[in-house]
């Protein structure tokens, strides 16, 4: 659900702008000077919508258009390719949506919902609050790139720009451009092509450029921070079983989940799938240990079938099954209750007693943690300090420990850089890329409406030389466009409010 505080903040930050506006709109003594104030500053208001617009980019759009006249014509050409594959891959990308969204719908596999090419961000909901902000600046950074195509397309095709501007409509922030109709409807539908094509190939270009940084970015980091030498600690939820005394800290490096080595966040995530699927690890003990003075419990089962033999709840002790040494034969199996982090501090993992044989010179037996099904226990090695043992389902200890590839060379160097920048890459890669598909689709009011209408023109015009009929083709194109991505939005809604 959507945070009740967050509800209550933009509702009463809303009324509080449209009630001061009204009031100055009512007043006999300042309404004229308010209405001035506004138009002066290019300022618009309306029942949550806000708009700024401003001619004082318009030198800046005209020298990119100037730039290298011979580059910007390959330049938008390739983008009036691009925006017409992007318009049919559209289409193609909302149909399997659609259908992915009607498999989840009809499955009670949670898990399918992380398969959708597209999903319906809700701030609150599917969207962290706490990174609003990387997803508010990341979506207004795509939508200033966006219009800054547009405006550089329509200046090199000779048609006046009147403005820029940027909205917020509730709480998502966007960008416009203001043409000049009649030069655009004087030019061909080619010229219109590149000019309505442009914003989703800059889209498209910012999309690349931000994946490609977030991949070079351990090299564009390297004089700062290193990798490969470990995931480092970031955060710690606090009362996880991560947290405590023995638990891990801020600035941990760990280096290895059991044999598992860990290398950075990909081999963290990798080792504790491994472990979850595989069975639980066993460790060599010497058989010297495993004597009556350890006081075996009296074993009992639990309600899973799973044995215990540990009923004073300690802390410290945690029950272990092996075989006898003296009833190898038999396979039959003991129990005994003993001080686990004396037990398997620096001993060697097994999966039987024939492991332990190369790694001790003494009699070593394989002793098992008897713990429930999906419960697994895991020493997390971050040196110099003793291993943390973890003992719980492992998906929790990723959702309890976050992590980076990059460790800090010097120690002024601020943990959560390299953090802030991946995230805010990883958002501009996902809004801007989604910008590029939304914007194409054949639907009224987006770009995908005057690409298709120029589109028609430029094509079907010995095809359908009437022009109503090309513009009655056109406008039921632009009906099923519009009916697919409504029925996308919706379900997609639903799907994220619903469950």
């Amino acid at each position: 659900m959507i945070p009740v505080s967050l509800l209550v903040f933009v509702m009463a930050g809303w009324c509080a702008v449209y009630l001061a506006d009204t009031l100055l709109r009512s007043s006999v003594s300042h309404r004229i000077s308010y209405e001035s104030w506004l138009a002066s500053r290019g300022l618009m208001l309306s029942p949550f919508h806000v708009r700024w617009q401003t001619t004082m980019f318009n030198r800046l759009f005209a020298y990119c258009a100037r730039i290298n006249p011979q580059a910007l014509y390959l330049w938008f050409n390739s983008g009036l390719v691009f925006g017409i594959v992007a318009m049919l891959g559209s289409v193609v990308l909302l149909v399997k949506t659609l259908q992915q969204t009607y498999a989840q719908m009809t499955s009670d596999n949670p898990r399918m919902g992380s398969q959708q090419t597209l999903q319906v961000v809700v701030p609150g909901v599917n969207l962290p609050t706490s990174q609003l902000a990387y997803f508010f600046i990341a979506l207004l950074l795509s939508g200033v790139i966006h219009e800054l195509g547009h405006a550089v397309a329509a200046l090199r095709e000779s048609v006046r720009v009147n403005g820029f501007g940027i909205f917020v409509f509730v709480v998502y922030p966007g960008a416009f451009v203001d043409l000049f109709t009649t030069h655009l409807n004087l030019i061909s539908p080619t010229q219109q092509l590149r000019i309505f094509c442009a914003g989703v190939w800059h889209n498209f270009v910012l999309c690349v450029a931000a994946l490609a940084v977030l991949f070079l970015l351990p090299v564009l980091l390297f004089p700062m921070y290193t990798t490969g030498v470990g995931a480092l600690v970031t955060e710690v939820v606090q009362g996880s079983a991560a947290d405590g005394p023995r638990g891990l800290s801020v600035g941990d490096i760990v280096t290895g989940l059991e044999d598992c080595s860990v290398r950075g966040v990909e081999d963290w995530t990798s080792c504790l799938s491994q472990l979850s699927h595989a069975p639980q690890m066993g460790y060599c003990v010497p058989a010297a240990s495993l004597q009556p003075s350890w006081a075996h419990g009296r074993p009992f089962k639990r309600l899973d079938g799973t044995m215990d033999c540990c009923s004073n709840n300690s802390l410290t002790d945690l029950c272990f099954s092996y075989i006898k040494p003296q009833g190898r034969n038999s396979r039959e199996r003991e129990f005994a209750c003993m001080p686990v982090r004396k037990m398997v501090t620096g001993t060697a993992t097994c999966r039987s007693d024939g492991d332990c044989a190369p790694h001790s010179s003494a009699a070593s037996v394989c002793v098992t943690p008897s713990l429930e099904n999906q419960t697994r226990f895991i020493r997390v090695a971050h040196p110099p300090s003793p291993h943390m043992l973890f003992v719980g389902y492992p998906p929790h200890l990723q959702y309890a420990v976050s992590l980076t590839n990059f460790v800090p060379r010097f120690s002024f160097l601020h943990l959560d850089l390299p953090v802030f920048l991946e995230t805010f890459l990883k958002y501009v890669v996902s809004l801007s890329g989604a910008l590029a598909v939304v914007n194409s689709v054949p639907c009224f009011a987006l770009d995908g409406q005057w690409m298709l209408n120029a589109l028609l023109e430029a094509t079907l015009v010995t095809v359908v030389t009437d022009r109503q009929k090309r513009e009655l083709i056109g406008f039921f194109l632009l009906l099923a466009g519009s009916a697919l991505l409504v029925a996308n939005v919706a379900l997609g809604l639903w799907m994220v409010t619903a469950r």
